[in-house]
């Protein structure tokens, strides 16, 4: 069958080569694309590829829920992207080039230009807080008002609402610390508490720098960016209490949580307090609304397993993660592939599936004798969505993950549809259950690209995601994966016998 199918590539090659090339340049590659296919036969030159397949299935397949949110409450981390040139700034504010050298935390504008060179000369990303609010706010007034510079919504809450807000007869409660330029960022259709409001924004300023730019005799061996801030609110989650207590009157179906991960830098007494307010305030949430926390990015595994066993992740019922932050948990919680430094390429499927199985049945509620309430994880690395869920809880996941990744590939390349000129397809089309015996081995089918696999009472559903060959804004894509498998979910309520 091998030798078969190369000959016939090899026929297929030569008539595209042959016959197509003056007509359609790009009929060769397209063609290429079916060697490396299993089941080689079935393949016929008039698919236009891989991912024009997997593109008309999603649209085909992906319904929403009959039971669909009304109104979904979403806190607490909310600010104002500031994107600027980091050279043009710098300059901008007198500052003069010199050597590079890290601070931990940022007192000056000097400490700024020697932490922003530091950083600038090796490429590589940071992200400092900047301690004096008072010289803070004055650059932050001059990046604002700098030529060029782009203001967006920024932290995972207020880009999540703004994703739910896309869709008009969702009702949206976004609370957290917004300020005058945030509000006017932000949708219309989103309900913000008064007690939300204050009087300056919480800017986060992110100075970027190209690749080969120059300052003085600092060269940027690569594009990348250097972001600060004076954030003390959404640091400690200080809008918490006022949007628990904003859902008695909203009366949301979904609450959505995110901003955790800014804690961390606040020091291990900050966050030990702040965590068991988090869990008293979370218990206040009727147990009938589903909670979905969005994590972020952490590198204190202490803080990472605080989170894991002091009742948080017991006390919702869904969570969204990327490879990292799923790797990170493992370490912290001496999971499966705790050993893993970090992943090496695309994240093997079944290495990523034994991590979600442990952390469902270690920490959800796979034992329906269990106290927990986490039923549910959206996995999303760029290469592939994986939802995993205990069976009974939830419905429409099919549906759910590929909304999830069809947003990615719209989202990344700056569209509102998939372009399947703009898009590639990354992941294997052969991988297996799990990285250890025994395992299914598991394929992708173009045609109805969702895999589907159960372990014990938890069952996987696996879509691959068409990467964006030339990103645009990659920034708040993880918070518009979630919201949009959320929208997309359904949630089905226990009987309590």
């Amino acid at each position: 069958s091998t030798m078969w199918r190369k000959a016939s590539a090899a026929v297929l090659l030569a008539l595209a080569v042959g016959f197509f090339y003056s007509g359609r340049p790009d009929l060769p590659e397209q063609i290429l694309q079916y060697i490396g296919l299993p089941n080689f036969q079935a393949s016929s030159p008039s698919q236009s590829g891989l991912e024009q397949a997997i593109s008309s299935a999603w649209e085909a397949l992906i319904t929403l829920p009959t039971q669909r949110w009304s109104r979904v409450a979403v806190g607490v981390n909310a600010c104002v992207d500031v994107v600027v040139s980091g050279v043009g700034l710098l300059q901008a504010l007198a500052a003069d080039p010199g050597a590079g050298l890290d601070h931990e935390v940022l007192h000056s504008k000097e400490d700024l230009k020697e932490a922003f060179v530091h950083f600038m000369e090796r490429g590589a990303a940071a992200e400092r807080f900047f301690s004096d609010e008072e010289a803070f706010q004055g650059i932050a007034r001059a990046a604002a008002e700098y030529p060029g510079a782009k203001l967006y919504v920024g932290g995972n809450a207020a880009l999540i609402s703004q994703k739910f807000a896309s869709y008009p007869d969702l009702m949206v409660l976004l609370c957290g610390p917004i300020g005058p330029k945030l509000h006017e960022l932000l949708d219309e259709q989103i309900v913000v508490p008064p007690e939300s409001l204050q009087e300056t924004d919480e800017f986060h300023l992110i100075l970027e720098y190209k690749a080969g730019e120059r300052w003085g005799s600092t060269r940027a061996p690569q594009a990348n960016r250097f972001i600060f801030s004076h954030d003390v609110s959404n640091g400690e989650m200080s809008s918490l209490e006022t949007f628990v207590e904003s859902l008695d009157e909203f009366q949301p179906d979904l609450v959505v949580l995110s901003g955790l991960h800014m804690m961390e830098g606040q020091g291990r007494e900050l966050w030990e307090e702040r965590l068991k307010e988090a869990v008293e305030a979370i218990a206040d949430i009727p147990k009938d609304i589903p909670i979905h926390l969005e994590l972020a990015s952490m590198t204190d595994k202490d803080y990472m397993n605080s989170i894991m066993q002091e009742q948080v992740m017991p006390a919702v019922s869904s969570i969204g993660l990327n490879e990292q932050e799923l790797l990170f948990l493992s370490q912290a919680g001496a999971g499966p592939h705790a050993a893993l430094p970090a992943w090496k390429g695309i994240p093997d499927v079944g290495r990523v599936s034994d991590i979600l199985l442990w952390i469902l049945e270690r920490h959800g509620r796979s034992d329906p004798s269990s106290e927990s309430d986490l039923t549910r994880i959206h996995f999303h690395t760029l290469a592939y969505h994986v939802l995993a869920t205990v069976d009974g809880h939830w419905g429409n996941q099919a549906a759910a993950v590929m909304a999830g990744a069809r947003v990615a590939s719209s989202q990344a390349c700056g569209l509102h549809a998939v372009d399947v000129d703009k898009v590639e397809l990354k992941v294997p089309l052969e991988f297996y259950s799990s990285h250890a015996e025994p395992r299914e081995q598991l394929n992708l089918n173009p045609a109805e690209p969702v895999t589907v696999w159960h372990r014990g009472n938890i069952t996987f559903h696996m879509t691959p995601v068409l990467v964006c060959k030339h990103p645009l804004r990659t920034v708040g894509l993880g918070d518009a994966i979630s919201a949009e498998g959320l929208v997309y979910s359904e949630f089905q309520t226990q009987e309590h016998f």
